[in-house]
């Protein structure tokens, strides 16, 4: 089944490395590893055609193998370093894929294992928006709280005081004065040949935001861990 006769490539990224949580694309929320979870996500979706993952580790790739996930090359050590920029690594990911399956994939989403609260209408979401707005690249977003906004983000001088971060910033003191802001939650981007392939273009150019409204968890820290399993399970 194919999706508006479109060949779609599912990349999910897991290196080996990791400084905060010891092989954290490994770990289990409520029974499955992180790389687990997204790749039952991408697996329920019939109409994406490939799911591959991109680790340097043979550990995670045997794992992966495990999960009926194809894992046709081992990621360079070069594109798998804490510095790696994700469009290098997806970029080599794609052309290995399309050298390895002899075919060009129209359309490629990028699956991080650190999202685990994705859900497949998520994915279904970011396609179907990259599609009806032929758009470059669709990036899930999150609204930041307001605490977190450059409004209310502080700076502290050499002598230990403290500035505002932006000149005006002071003055809001409340929390609904405050512009809205969005972070990229990992969620899914989904992008297609013509923007990463030929242009290099991830995000600088027609991008546009979908908006996920409900709680998130990235994990970066063993405490993420049990946050997003209290979140599954609720």
């Amino acid at each position: 089944m194919s999706l508006q006769n479109k060949n779609i490539l599912a990349v999910i990224p897991a290196r080996g490395g990791s400084k905060g949580i010891v092989k954290k694309n490994l770990r289990q929320i409520n029974g499955k590893s992180l790389v687990e979870h997204a790749a039952t996500c991408a697996q329920s979706l019939k109409w994406i055609d490939t799911i591959i993952l991109s680790t340097d580790c043979d550990e995670i790739r045997s794992h992966a193998q495990a999960l009926n996930i194809d894992t046709p090359f081992m990621r360079p050590c070069e594109l798998a370093c804490d510095s790696t920029k994700s469009i290098d690594m997806w970029k080599h990911a794609w052309l290995e894929s399309e050298k390895y399956y002899k075919k060009k994939f129209d359309i490629s989403i990028l699956l991080e294992p650190t999202s685990p609260l994705r859900t497949p209408q998520d994915i279904k979401d970011a396609i179907d928006l990259l599609l009806k707005e032929q758009a470059y690249t669709v990036a899930t977003v999150s609204k930041t709280p307001g605490h977190y906004t450059p409004h209310k983000t502080l700076k502290v001088s050499n002598t230990g005081f403290i500035e505002p971060y932006l000149k005006d910033g002071i003055k809001y003191s409340i929390r609904q004065e405050i512009p809205n802001y969005y972070h990229r939650n990992g969620i899914c981007y989904a992008t297609t040949r013509e923007s990463l392939i030929k242009k290099n273009n991830l995000m600088q150019e027609k991008c546009i935001a979908l908006i996920i409204d409900r709680p998130i968890v990235n994990i970066d820290e063993e405490i993420d861990l049990k946050l997003a399993e209290v979140l599954m399970t609720e």
